[in-house]
């Protein structure tokens, strides 16, 4: 007697979905996978300072974070600068070297040698009028990827009991889709 092909297709699809899940997990998590993002950025008026004509009398800062959100160690971490102030900090207080581009060009990279996973570095800068933000860091990246650059948004986090649910939901989803795939297969190939 033959196995009916509904019987085949309700046994087997749960199981190819979750194998599918496993495979693309292990694919995206098993490498070091970094992240970079602005904390802040802030301009401070200094009102006992008469500036220059045509200045202003503010100092900048911003901080970035570097953090790596993988499951790998990254290595020859470098994070570039169109411009680098010499007023920067790098915390907590790891070893780097700071490589300047050939002269006359002003750009440098700092070069952490490596992140372990979730380990994170957070750099702040110091600088002065007209000088802002967004003309001081250009990237970051390791010899594994480049980083990806997150606008923060902040959010609440969903609990442990929703997240399960959802996962729960994709996974009965999925196992339904291959379900009726099962069906479409066979009816193409009859």
């Amino acid at each position: 007697m033959p196995i009916p092909l509904e019987l085949i297709a309700k046994l087997l699809s749960p199981l190819i979905a979750a194998l599918i899940g496993l495979v693309t997990k292990r694919y995206f998590e098993e490498r070091p996978r970094l992240i970079t993002y602005l904390v802040q950025a802030s301009a401070i008026p200094l009102p006992d300072v008469t500036p220059p004509p045509g200045q202003i009398a503010q100092v900048n800062t911003h901080t970035i974070v570097v953090k790596n959100t993988g499951k790998k160690t990254a290595n020859n971490i470098r994070i570039g600068h169109y411009l680098l102030p010499p007023s920067h900090q790098v915390f907590p207080p790891v070893s780097y070297e700071i490589v300047k581009a050939p002269a006359p060009n002003i750009a440098a990279e700092i070069v952490i040698p490596t992140l372990v996973p979730d380990e994170q570095v957070t750099i702040t800068y110091l600088y002065f009028y007209p000088t802002t933000w967004n003309q001081i860091n250009s990237y970051a990246k390791s010899d594994e990827c480049m980083a990806k650059i997150i606008n923060i948004v902040i959010s609440e986090q969903l609990n442990k009991t929703v997240i399960f649910l959802l996962w729960s939901l994709i996974f009965i989803g999925a196992s339904t889709l291959i379900y009726w795939l099962f069906f479409v297969v066979a009816g193409w190939l009859k």
